[in-house]
């Protein structure tokens, strides 16, 4: 994947504040791995695919997700030393503190989330007990996403385009600020857009690096949510 394509000018946050245990842990649910015997090698190999579009994306923090990306491979290193001592005591597992943390950071995102949830139902309660008097009508039932999830379909996006070489002139012509206003635009005129309709008309790389850039600033700000029918179907953008 090409190098850092976009300037400081351009730096945002990952919204939700998710940060390299939230990509770990996401990576250990999705492939159905067991946290407690974590194989090192194959996460760290996954970790870097998403870390790769990060540095493209010149994420502000990225410096976070490569200090956990070199104590993976610190840990595949110990992993490859004797698991014993000359006096046959057995050394202790090099994933033992990692994966404690990661246990611990779960239970504190299952309480936070178990605390929005319980905001959500009395909130619920509370508009049903104020009718607007209109109807309701029969929604979709839709998966959250994740902003790895994100990242994952928009490295696809790129794969797909055929403009390798990005233009350096088009960087002083498309902001973030510019394709903010463009996705409330088209927001604005219809109730949603796919992920994939979002870039479907875009040849050049960097317009899509930014126009991403600025999905997650939309994100991050809750002016947009980004939602699925199913867990590899189509993401869509919706206003909030």
């Amino acid at each position: 994947m090409e190098g850092n394509l976009v300037n400081k000018e351009y730096q945002v946050q990952l919204p939700n504040f998710e940060g390299p245990l939230d990509l770990l842990l996401y990576l250990i649910k999705k492939n159905e791995i067991d946290i407690y015997d974590i194989p090192i090698a194959f996460i760290l190999e996954e970790y870097m695919k998403y870390v790769d579009v990060m540095k493209v994306l010149n994420l502000n923090s990225i410096g976070e997700f490569l200090v956990m990306a070199a104590h993976l491979l610190y840990i595949k290193s110990r992993m490859l030393l004797p698991t014993a001592k000359d006096d046959g005591e057995e050394i202790e597992d090099p994933r033992t503190d990692l994966v404690q943390r990661l246990l611990e950071y779960e239970q504190f995102k299952l309480a936070a989330q178990e605390l929005a949830n319980r905001s959500a139902y009395y909130s619920e309660q509370y508009d049903r007990q104020n009718p607007s008097g209109e109807i309701e009508k029969e929604e979709k039932v839709l998966v959250n996403v994740s902003v790895f999830d994100l990242i994952k379909a928009f490295e696809g996006i790129l794969k797909r385009t055929k403009d390798s070489a990005v233009k350096e002139i088009l960087v002083s012509k498309i902001t973030i600020n510019d394709k903010i206003s463009q996705i409330i635009e088209i927001l604005e005129k219809k109730d949603s857009i796919t992920l994939n309709s979002l870039f479907q008309e875009m040849k050049e790389k960097i317009e899509m690096i930014v126009t991403f850039l600025a999905l997650l600033e939309l994100i991050r700000l809750k002016l947009v949510r980004v939602e699925q029918e199913t867990q590899f179907g189509d993401i869509t953008i919706f206003a909030n």
